[in-house]
């Protein structure tokens, strides 16, 4: 692998978080119900730390010689995590939240390879950080799934 490769999935990730943050901040919003306030809690508490990995690598691709993608090189990707139709499936949202987490982890991993692969501990490092906090991340939704699943 190579540099090229560390810098594709560098962009995909900083556009995943921010693409993250505004669906975690718009289901924040919209979820209703005496049920829905611990995971909107738990979405409100979660957008600054995705906004901070934005940030980290943003400032990656900088120190690399990179520019973060502005909002015209974005594409949505997060269907499942669209706020859905009725504001009380909060089901939906914990479902959608699992599966963004899931492309986040396989998207740092992938990052963790190539930039072992391309000799860049710096962006190797910051991979592995920001690796254990969407672990931690998709645990706590697989623990309100669980809850969900058995009532």
């Amino acid at each position: 692998m190579s540099s090229e490769e560390v810098t594709r999935l560098l962009k995909k990730a900083y556009g995943d978080e921010l693409e993250t943050v505004m669906n975690y901040l718009t289901n924040s919003i919209v979820l209703d119900g005496v049920r829905a306030e611990e995971i909107k809690e738990s979405l409100q508490a979660d957008i600054q730390e995705e906004l901070d990995h934005a940030e980290l690598l943003g400032n990656r691709l900088k120190q690399i010689g990179e520019r973060p993608p502005g909002s015209e090189a974005f594409t949505a990707n997060q269907s499942s995590l669209q706020p859905p139709a009725d504001s009380t499936d909060v089901l939906a949202v914990i479902d959608g939240v699992l599966e963004a987490e899931q492309d986040a982890i396989a998207t740092y991993r992938s990052l963790i390879d190539a930039a072992e692969a391309a000799d860049d501990p710096v962006t190797e490092d910051l991979a592995v950080t920001i690796l254990a906090d969407e672990e931690a991340h998709r645990t706590e939704f697989e623990g309100f799934r669980k809850e969900y699943a058995s009532d």
